[in-house]
């Protein structure tokens, strides 16, 4: 094992542009790094490429020089942790590299806790899209927080990524009528396979018209993840005491303005709120994962094997092309739920 050479992706500097480019990363390998007491080395098999990723590292709280951020699945090659084996399918944040250490010591962003992976009651890469966060950002959002009730309408934007995806089928399961917004029309046939009872693409020029045919009610509960001018056409149809929650507004991640997109958001929406009493939720997954994961994961696991939620993975090959994929998830150029095969990936 000495011998063997780890691949990473590091931070080259704090972004200056409003959008990735191959300067802002590093490619680099060095030794396969030893655990210590209570830590184990593990092989990255599967990196999960999200939005928010963009936002440390524009923000500075990545730093130049760090290997960039990236929740994973992973094989433990070797462990000095008694709860952890060799050969163990694993969910940690090894990163954007081949092998990584979890353990004591090693940071876990307060939330994102090592869990073993059984590969009998799901494909382990779900562990990085519908059976983990990013699926438990979903249902903390929709359910937990909005609370849709039966006959309600509900608005989805990035309908068709991996959050929203999940969003409209479990709106779907509260027995609400569901919109969903995409772009691509290979993506708009998606959410329609999914049972959505309309999509709209924000590609439309007349997609404040579309979208307020597909709302003759109104709009009660909005999960937004893009913000802009989407959210710009949803805002004339909320209706009174409507719920949102704010998950991303990945359509201004790439503003070079200087200002913060959600007090942007907030500030375009502030009027339409007070005169409709509309509460407007802001998410971030980790205040949820104490009280919600265990019962979200056996939800889920029930809703995936019967059929009731489906999901589709956006899978790119090889750690290489990180810094691609990652651009291309950025700009919409993506189906599903993005994620790199580093490792093994006969390893479903």
């Amino acid at each position: 094992m000495t011998n063997e050479i780890n691949a990473q992706w590091r931070l080259a500097a704090t972004p200056k542009g409003g959008l990735p480019v191959a300067e802002d990363f590093r490619w680099t390998t060095e030794e396969l790094p030893e655990p210590g007491q209570k830590q184990m080395l593990t092989e990255t098999l599967y990196l999960s490429l999200d939005p928010y990723q963009w936002g440390r590292r524009r923000s500075g709280v990545e730093l130049p020089g760090e290997v960039c951020h990236g929740r994973t699945v992973s094989r433990v090659v070797k462990s000095r942790i008694p709860d952890f084996s060799e050969g163990d399918i694993v969910f940690n944040t090894n990163g954007w590299q081949q092998y990584g250490l979890s353990g004591e010591g090693v940071g876990i962003f307060g939330y994102m806790h090592p869990r073993k992976l059984d590969p009998a009651l799901a494909p382990v890469s779900t562990a990085i899209g519908v059976l983990g966060m990013l699926g438990l950002t979903a249902y903390s959002g929709l359910i937990v927080q909005c609370q849709p009730k039966p006959g309600e309408t509900v608005v989805v934007s990035a309908a068709s990524g991996g959050v929203g995806q999940v969003a409209v089928q479990l709106a779907r399961l509260a027995g609400c009528r569901v919109v969903g917004i995409a772009g691509a029309q290979h993506k708009v046939d998606y959410l329609e396979s999914l049972g959505v009872d309309c999509v709209v693409s924000h590609l439309d020029p007349q997609l404040p018209e579309k979208l307020s045919a597909a709302c003759p009610d109104g709009c009660d509960v909005y999960f937004e993840n893009v913000g802009g001018p989407v959210f710009d056409a949803v805002l004339p149809l909320l209706n009174k005491n409507a719920r949102i929650t704010l998950c991303g507004v990945i359509s201004q991640y790439g503003n070079t303005d200087g200002q913060d997109p959600r007090a942007v958001w907030q500030s375009t929406g502030q009027a339409v709120f007070q005169r409709q009493q509309v509460t407007v939720h802001d998410l971030f997954v980790g205040n949820f994962v104490d009280q919600y994961q265990d019962i979200f994961l056996q939800e889920m696991a029930g809703y995936i094997r019967s059929g009731q939620v489906k999901y589709k993975e956006d899978l790119r090959l090889g750690l290489e092309c990180a810094p691609q994929a990652f651009y291309d998830m950025l700009t919409g150029d993506n189906f599903g739920k993005t994620l790199l095969a580093v490792g093994d990936y006969s390893v479903r």
